[in-house]
């Protein structure tokens, strides 16, 4: 069985793609998108005959996908979703169950956990007193009276 034109394009496409899977930067894939373009566009006979012009083709189609995978990966890598951990704690309120005196730690109870919290600007908060997070700093929360 002879390996034609067509068939050579399509292995590189899927190599490529299978390259991407293991390196996600959104590089490989638009080569492997311009092989596999260029080698369904080798099954015209006029450009069958002429690997330059397969090469051609294969650039200007990568190029092209390179353009389109760049917008799309800002896209994608832009959001950075949601926070996790304890920095999804930010923004939330619970109470105090064991008072913050001036310029001391004090806890606090945040969707059934308790957490060390100390006062925003270093005054006392009562037990109690509902509170809300407004950063993390090392294993305490930042808190400030509601």
């Amino acid at each position: 069985m002879q390996l034609l034109a067509w068939h050579v394009w399509m292995i590189i496409g899927i190599a490529f793609i299978i390259i991407e899977i293991f390196d996600p930067a959104f590089f490989f894939i638009s080569l492997g998108i311009g092989a596999i373009i260029t080698g369904l566009l080798a099954l015209i006979p006029f450009v069958e005959d002429s690997i330059p012009f397969q090469i051609l083709i294969f650039a200007v189609f990568s190029f092209i996908a390179f353009l389109f995978m760049r917008k799309l990966g800002k896209k994608v890598l832009s959001n950075p979703g949601s926070e996790t951990n304890v920095y999804a704690l930010k923004g939330k309120s619970g109470h105090i169950t064991s008072a913050i005196e001036s310029d001391a730690r004090g806890y606090v109870k945040i969707g059934g956990e308790e957490w060390v919290a100390i006062s925003q600007n270093g005054e006392s908060i009562e037990l109690n007193a509902k509170v809300e997070v407004l950063d993390i700093e090392g294993n305490k929360l930042i808190v400030k009276k509601l």
